[in-house]
């Protein structure tokens, strides 16, 4: 072996070593400890944490504003990306543009932002509330604040995809005289159905993990408001560590399941999710 490949195999090796001890140090360590911390007093400790009726209430909300910014992201991922991939417009950029800002925009500017336009002195809350609307300190407002910052997550792995894909089987079953939805289902579903469902497991972790925006329009109403971050952030303050690492390992299974599910359609569709995660 010449000089040359073991100084190559020596690189690979020591940058190897590093990206495992990075992983291990700011990934893998934290994640045991939220889960040893969870079950240091026992499993009867951790089932009374997680079972409490603020807990209850965390759990529930979370899953209510996933069910609903998850879908709505859906629905505008999809019609944002067929759109952009599909068809040539006047202001096609600036859509590209608009779903990248979350990306760009601190969750808690955009919280703010929503404060602004929704709260009690706001643009138009004071209307809202003449009509008996109320959208900050509110599950309307925790909805809304979850979609803005999740909503490029299934648009951003399907635009890739669709232009990848090109518009000729499209054209094919138009000329051949299917409607415009029944291209869709027919034709465009079948061909990103598992980028759509990677996209849609990425916004549903973002969804349920979301703090910094939830932060700022829910207002911190025990039992009404508080999602499952809220609720541990709220234990931890109170001195509850080992309440609040419970709560916090519902999130990292759910985390968890997530990255495995992740794992999962990369292993049996990678060429597919390679292609639509291509910019």
């Amino acid at each position: 072996m010449t000089a040359s490949l073991i100084a190559r195999a020596a690189f690979r090796t020591a940058l190897v070593l590093i990206g495992v001890a990075f992983v291990t140090l700011v990934v893998l360590l934290p994640l045991a400890t939220v889960f040893e911390e969870a079950f240091r007093k026992g499993w009867s400790y951790f089932a009374e944490a997680v079972s409490e009726p603020d807990a209850v209430a965390s759990i529930r909300l979370t899953l209510i504003v996933a069910a609903i910014a998850v879908p709505l992201n859906v629905i505008f991922g999809v019609a944002a990306a067929w759109a952009i991939a599909k068809f040539e417009f006047r202001g096609k950029g600036v859509l590209i543009a608009l779903i990248d800002l979350p990306f760009s925009v601190s969750p808690v500017v955009s919280g703010l932002i929503y404060v602004l336009l929704y709260g009690a002195h706001g643009w138009f809350g004071p209307e809202l509330q003449a009509m008996g609307v109320k959208v900050i300190f509110s599950v309307v407002g925790i909805v809304l604040a979850t979609v803005f910052v999740t909503f490029p997550f299934v648009a951003r792995e399907l635009i890739p995809l669709m232009q990848e894909q090109g518009t000729q089987e499209e054209e094919a079953a138009i000329t051949l005289g299917a409607s415009g939805w029944r291209t869709f289902f027919s034709v465009t579903l079948p061909n990103i159905k598992w980028g759509l469902l990677y996209g849609v497991l990425l916004c549903n972790a973002r969804a349920m993990g979301e703090f910094g925006a939830v932060s700022v329009v829910s207002g911190h109403i025990r039992g009404q408001t508080n999602t499952m971050p809220l609720h541990v952030e709220i234990l931890y303050n109170d001195y509850d560590i080992a309440g609040a690492f419970a709560v916090a390992s519902l999130l990292a299974g759910l985390a968890l399941v997530t990255l495995i599910a992740k794992l999962g359609l990369e292993w049996r569709y990678g060429g597919e999710l390679a292609a639509a995660r291509k910019h």
